[in-house]
């Protein structure tokens, strides 16, 4: 049943998935749908609903990713991350959270689905520094751009992008943006049986 819409929502979005990776991005919804009755993880409670509002919503922004290196702060249960890190396993995600069950359940994700480009941090985003910069700075979700950017400014490297993913703009957050930072693309994002608006907001650190 979930591999059959799997396979139809990707055909809808233009997406390619071998045989193991759609293996994985099912096996990652049930594994959610399994731990989020104990450690409630999500409040979405059906596989249907989560293979659509937390998989697929993630795959949308897979074509808009430039670069190898990724982190996704406050990834949750691993969203974007994990479905992201499926699909491209020749980039690397970290993902960071501040909750020890969300870091537990993406390590066991990790093991069971064998996916062997993604690494789980425990730690809140403004005290993580990393020993190298990162091409992409992932949230979704997460805060407001302006909070995004101003925790999350000594992640990326001095070319790296900032990838909000945002559901209806609100436009006083765009005027809220911070001094030193600019908005390079604003991408409307298309999620199969999602009759929600979505967008990614794409943003740099401004060369001086």
């Amino acid at each position: 049943m979930l591999s059959s819409q799997l396979s139809a929502y990707l055909a809808e979005m233009n997406l390619s998935a071998t045989e193991q990776q759609q293996r994985q991005l099912i096996g990652f919804v049930e594994m959610l749908n399994k731990w989020n009755k104990a450690y409630n993880l999500t409040s979405v409670r059906l596989p249907e609903q989560m293979l659509i509002r937390h998989v697929m919503d993630s795959l949308a922004v897979s074509p808009y990713l430039s670069g190898n290196r990724f982190i996704d702060v406050g990834t949750g249960p691993g969203l974007p991350g994990i479905p992201l890190a499926i699909m491209n396993p020749n980039k690397e995600f970290v993902l960071l959270d501040s909750l020890g069950k969300r870091i537990r359940f993406q390590k066991q994700v990790q093991f069971e689905l064998k996916i062997n480009n993604i690494s789980s941090i425990e730690s809140r985003v403004e005290a993580f520094e990393p020993e190298n910069k990162f091409d992409g700075v992932l949230s979704r979700a997460f805060a407001s751009v302006q909070d995004m950017l101003t925790w999350c400014h000594h992640l990326p490297h001095s070319e790296g992008t900032f990838y909000a993913l945002k559901g209806q703009l609100n436009p006083a957050e765009l005027d809220a943006i911070p001094e030193g930072f600019e908005l390079v693309e604003t991408i409307v994002l298309h999620v199969p049986q999602l009759d929600e608006q979505r967008h990614l907001l794409k943003l740099r650190k401004k060369r001086s």
